[in-house]
């Protein structure tokens, strides 16, 4: 089994986890930036922190054989804070470098006019950079938010195909199934969805266009709830195709489309380029 953690915040982890993630299967992970919980006052915060999660988080997950990626862009709590807003004008030299697969976390969290122009004005980078864009959708208001997110995305012009709709749950799994853009689902111990949750959503609207990751954040979280999805999936029947489509080759298809997925080294990574995408590979 080979599994693919698309949305882990292991700057919030220690090395022990990278150790257990490792023995476990988990071979690759896109580190997304996010609020870090205590409030940043200063663009200079966020720096520091980019450069850390696209070369010391890297680093470290190398001592376990596990592929590093990551994700920039000012998240929509702090989009509210005009402390932190100058961050938006540091972005496009963040987003040029090589292990960055993804504009985000962006998004919604109170739903304020501030973050619809940091969402907005965000959408546009992905655009312009040409890599896809993964997007928070709120904890409270979810259904609102979820809507809201999706209308924006029309406007902004982005393909569909290119935006990952995160921390769905049963209420919101509808709005964003037809979408046409991805489908992420945040499994937890005590909050967002369980694995037996997972499997039943998998049941009722199959694999296609679902990422499922473990979020791992500095709250009551687990890495290795990918894996255990994974298992409760083999446990309800799906078979082993099944498995590896929503755990390895749904995240690779994702994130490829940014042109900078580097699975060099991974054992058995190698997959079909798809339509419109690079992966690098040993060797190439």
């Amino acid at each position: 089994m080979r599994i693919f953690d698309p949305h882990i915040h292991m700057t919030s982890r220690t090395t022990d986890d990278y150790a257990r993630m490792a023995a476990a299967g988990i071979a690759a992970m896109v580190e997304p930036s996010f609020w870090l919980g205590q409030p940043r006052t200063n663009p200079g915060s966020f720096t520091d922190y980019f450069d850390s999660i696209l070369g010391w988080e890297p680093y470290r997950a190398a001592q376990f054989g596990v592929v590093h990626h990551a994700t920039i862009a000012l998240n929509p709590k702090e989009a509210n804070d005009p402390r932190c807003r100058p961050v938006l004008d540091l972005l496009p030299r963040y987003l040029d470098k090589d292990r960055v697969v993804a504009v985000g976390e962006i998004g919604y969290d109170s739903m304020t006019p501030e973050e619809d122009d940091a969402f907005e004005r965000q959408l546009a980078l992905a655009v312009e950079h040409e890599l896809p864009a993964l997007v928070h959708t709120p904890h409270r208001d979810k259904a609102a938010g979820t809507r809201r997110t999706l209308d924006l995305v029309k406007a902004s012009g982005i393909e569909p195909g290119r935006v990952a709709v995160d921390h769905l749950n049963e209420v919101t799994i509808e709005l964003v199934h037809g979408s046409g853009c991805w489908m992420g689902f945040s499994i937890y111990p005590e909050t967002k969805m369980s694995p037996p949750r997972m499997v039943e959503l998998l049941r009722r609207y199959g694999t296609e266009r679902v990422l499922v990751n473990s979020a791992a954040d500095w709250g009551v979280s687990d890495p290795l709830l990918t894996v255990e999805t994974a298992e409760a999936m083999l446990a309800a029947g799906f078979d082993e195709d099944d498995v590896d489509r929503v755990m390895w080759r749904n995240p690779v298809e994702f994130y490829s489309q940014s042109g900078r997925l580097d699975l060099t080294g991974v054992t058995g990574a190698a997959e079909p380029t798809f339509a419109g995408s690079s992966i690098k590979r040993g060797g190439e």
